[in-house]
């Protein structure tokens, strides 16, 4: 019976999403763009666990960002890095289609994405200890303490990406939201598997590897302070 009532509070607690999809409108361009290469060189569900030597022809370091938005960080940093693989994970279809569009236009290569739930494709689809780094950058805050369940980054979301990098591998935060820093970062700390990277234990500068983006510029201007985290898997 305890059995089964675990289940239940488990299929319950699954359901509860870090994310609400707003879709907004969608270009002609982008929606071109997901008809035309997302067969190409997006992955789903159904495709089962990734081989990511597989995938993208060659033995090179592997890099998840989980929510990119529109897509310029993670186009800045495969233009930057093309010697790294990146796989992106995003679920609204706008952002997907804008980042495929600019791929073929900038002719780049080194990206792959999935439109599904990031922690469907992390407990399915990424091999244990196969990335060398995660980024997130930016997620939802879901700023009423009311709606705090909802964030994404908690205790077994954590050990589930400290199970999918490589020992020395990296998870690293961004947000603009204080309040969801200090979460981050009390929960990342609790883990004794990680290692914060800070000098003194908190957080970093923002680092080269992270480009600035425009909504970040806009919200130097008004004053708005952004956290950064960088957590590495201990050896």
């Amino acid at each position: 019976m305890d059995d089964m009532v675990e289940q239940d509070n488990n299929r319950f607690q699954r359901k509860i999403r870090s994310f609400v999809k707003r879709e907004g409108r969608i270009t002609a361009g982008q929606s071109r763009a997901l008809e035309e290469l997302l067969p190409e060189y997006g992955i789903t569900l159904e495709a089962g666990e990734i081989n990511f030597e597989n995938l993208y022809s060659r033995q090179a370091e592997t890099i998840l960002e989980i929510g990119f938005g529109m897509g310029q960080s993670l186009i800045s940093q495969a233009q930057t890095h093309s010697e790294i693989n990146y796989f992106g994970i995003e679920v609204h279809r706008p952002g997907v289609g804008s980042l495929l569009k600019i791929m073929t236009e900038e002719n780049i290569e080194n990206i792959r994405v999935s439109l599904d739930d990031a922690i469907d494709v992390l407990e399915q689809q990424i091999p244990e200890q196969s990335l060398n780094g995660v980024q997130l950058f930016f997620p939802d805050p879901w700023h009423k303490k009311k709606h705090h369940k909802r964030r994404i980054v908690n205790d077994r979301f954590v050990a589930l990406i400290l199970s999918r990098l490589k020992p020395g591998g990296f998870f690293h935060l961004a947000t603009d939201w204080e309040n969801y820093a200090e979460q981050m970062l009390e929960v990342l700390s609790a883990n004794d598997q990680f290692k914060n990277d800070s000098e003194d234990g908190t957080f970093i500068p923002r680092p080269d590897l992270r480009p600035l983006t425009k909504f970040e510029k806009r919200g130097h201007r008004l004053g708005h302070g952004v956290w950064d985290l960088m957590f590495l898997r201990k050896p």
